[in-house]
C-alpha cells in the first residue's frame, strides 16, 4: 500500500510536471519564434529523461538495466549537442550609423512597403589543408638552414678579426723571441673547413715549432708512460756530438725531451703578462682578454657584432706526423698529441670530391646536433668525422638524397662503437677515440644514441 502511494504520488508529480512543461512549451513558440521553440523543446526533453532516471527506482546488478541507462545517457547527449544553435546578433561595424527606428514617420511620396535589406556576402569558406608530415631528409635540412648555417658576414668577421690578432702575435713573437725559430702562424678548425658550424665563435690559431729533424726524434705512443698510440715523446738526439745549445729549443728540454708543459708555461705567461691586449684591441675596436686560469692558451674577443674564442697551439711536423702541445690532464708531461685533423678534413673531401657527396654536409648537422647536445658533446669533432670514414668504406651511396639514411646509419653505427667502447681511429687502428670516456658518459651516450635510432627527431629537438 506504501508502495502504491509512493507510485501514485510520483505520477501526480510527474503530471504536475508535465502540465509545466506544456504551457512552457506553448507559449514558447509566440515567444522565442520557431528555431527558440525548437531548442527549448529539445532541452525540455533531455531535462525531463534526466529527472525520470534520477527519481525512478534502479536495478541494482541487472547489467542489461545498467547498459539501457548508459545507452540512453548517450543518448541524450546527443541531443543536446544536436541543438541548432541560435543566430548570433549581427554586430554594428560603424558605431556613428544611427539605428533605424520602427516608428520613424512616412516620408512624404515614399511607400509603406517593407525595405528588404540584402544580406552581407558570406565570406567564402577556405578548406585547410591537412597538415603535411615531413619526412627526416626534410627535417634536416630545415634544422641545418635554421639553426646551424652561421650567415657569412659573422664569419668573414671573425675571419678578419682572427688574421689581424694573428699578425700582431706573429710581429710580438718575431720582436720578443727572435732565437726561437717560429714558423709563420695560421689559422685553422671547422669554421674554416665548413665541418661544423653553430656560431662563428671558435677558431684554432696554430704556431707551428720548426725543429732540425736531425737533432731530433720520435718515440712512439705505445712506449711513453701512458702507453697511448696517440701521444708522442720527442727525444734529443747526439746529445754527446751536438751538446746543448745547439737547438735554440734545448731550453724546453726536460730529461732528454722536448716538453710540451714547459712550452706552454713560457707562451701563457707572454699571453697573460707581456702583450697590451687593451692597445691591440682598441686597435681592432674589441676587447681582448687571455684566460688566466686555463691550462690552454685562449683568448677572448668581444666586438660588437660577435664573441670570438682563439686558442693557440704550438705544432710540431715530424716525420709525417702532427702533433700538438697538448698533453693529456695529470702530471704526465713531455707528451704531444698526434692531430688527424688535417687527414680527415683532406679524406673527407675528397671523396665528397669523387662522387657529389653529401659527407661535409652530414656531418656539418651530426656535429651541430652533439655539440649543443648536453650528453653527446664530446663525441662531436673527431670521433664523428672517423665514423663517416669508417662508413664510407662500406656504404657508397652518398648522394644528397641519401642524407637521412646515412645520417641514421652514423646513429646505429655510433651506438655499436659505444657498445664495445671502442672507435678505432681511420687512420691507426691501434688507436681508440674513445679511450679518454668515462664508463659513465658512454652509457649515457649510448642510452640517448639507441633512442635516437627510432627516433631521430629527439636530436633535432631545441635544448
Amino acid at each position: 500500500m506504501a508502495e502504491f502511494g509512493r507510485q501514485r504520488g510520483k505520477r501526480q508529480e510527474d503530471g504536475g510536471l508535465g502540465s509545466v512543461l506544456d504551457l512552457l512549451l506553448a507559449n514558447a513558440r509566440l515567444v522565442l519564434g520557431v528555431t527558440g521553440a525548437a531548442v527549448l523543446a529539445i532541452a525540455t526533453l533531455a531535462v525531463k529523461r534526466l529527472i525520470d532516471r534520477a527519481t525512478s527506482p534502479r536495478d541494482e546488478g541487472d547489467p542489461k538495466a545498467e547498459q539501457k541507462t548508459l545507452e540512453e545517457s548517450w543518448q541524450d547527449l546527443a541531443l543536446i549537442k544536436a541543438m541548432p544553435k541560435p543566430p548570433k546578433k549581427q554586430r554594428r561595424e560603424d558605431l556613428s550609423e544611427p539605428l533605424l527606428s520602427l516608428s520613424r514617420p512616412l516620408v512624404p511620396g515614399e511607400t509603406s512597403e517593407p525595405r528588404v535589406c540584402s544580406a552581407p556576402p558570406e565570406t567564402p569558406r577556405v578548406e585547410s589543408s591537412p597538415l603535411r608530415c615531413l619526412t627526416l631528409q626534410e627535417k634536416l635540412l630545415s634544422h641545418y638552414s635554421s639553426q646551424l648555417a652561421v650567415p657569412k658576414a659573422q664569419v668573414s668577421l671573425a675571419l678578419q678579426l682572427a688574421r689581424s690578432i694573428c699578425t700582431q702575435l706573429q710581429n710580438f713573437l718575431r720582436n720578443k723571441c727572435p732565437e726561437l725559430p717560429f714558423g709563420s702562424l695560421f689559422l685553422s678548425g671547422p669554421l674554416l673547413d665548413g665541418l661544423e658550424s653553430l656560431t662563428a665563435d671558435h677558431i684554432h690559431l696554430m704556431l707551428p715549432v720548426v725543429l732540425d729533424a736531425t737533432l731530433w726524434s720520435l718515440i712512439p705512443g705505445e712506449d711513453t708512460v701512458v702507453r697511448n698510440p696517440q701521444y708522442w715523446m720527442i727525444k734529443r738526439t747526439d746529445l754527446e756530438y751536438f751538446p746543448r745549445g745547439c737547438s735554440p729549443w734545448d731550453r724546453f728540454i726536460v730529461g732528454r725531451y722536448l716538453s710540451s708543459n714547459a712550452l706552454n708555461e713560457t707562451l701563457h705567461k707572454m699571453l697573460v703578462a707581456s702583450i697590451n691586449w687593451p692597445a691591440i684591441g682598441s686597435l681592432l675596436g674589441t676587447v681582448i682578454h687571455p684566460v688566466v686560469a686555463s691550462q690552454e692558451l685562449k683568448l677572448e674577443v668581444k666586438h660588437d657584432q660577435v664573441e670570438l674564442s682563439i686558442t693557440l697551439f704550438p705544432v710540431v711536423e715530424l716525420e709525417d706526423k702532427v702533433l700538438l702541445a697538448a698533453p693529456p690532464e695529470g702530471l704526465v708531461e713531455n707528451l704531444w698529441l698526434e692531430s688527424f685533423y688535417r687527414a680527415e678534413v683532406s679524406k673527407v673531401k675528397e671523396l665528397d670530391a669523387g662522387d657529389s657527396g653529401a659527407r661535409q654536409h652530414c656531418l656539418c648537422i651530426l656535429n651541430g646536433v652533439c655539440k649543443s647536445h648536453p650528453t653527446l658533446h664530446k663525441l662531436s669533432g673527431s670521433p664523428l668525422t672517423h665514423v663517416v670514414l669508417h662508413l664510407s668504406a662500406t656504404s657508397s651511396d652518398w648522394a644528397e638524397e641519401s642524407l637521412a639514411d646515412r645520417f641514421q646509419q652514423v646513429l646505429e653505427e655510433l651506438v655499436g662503437y659505444l657498445e664495445k667502447g671502442v672507435l678505432p681511429c681511420y687512420f691507426n687502428h691501434k688507436i681508440n677515440l674513445f679511450c679518454e670516456l668515462l664508463e659513465d658518459e658512454i652509457d649515457e651516450m649510448g642510452f640517448m644514441l639507441y633512442r635516437a635510432i627510432s627516433e631521430p627527431e629527439l636530436l633535432l629537438e631545441e635544448k
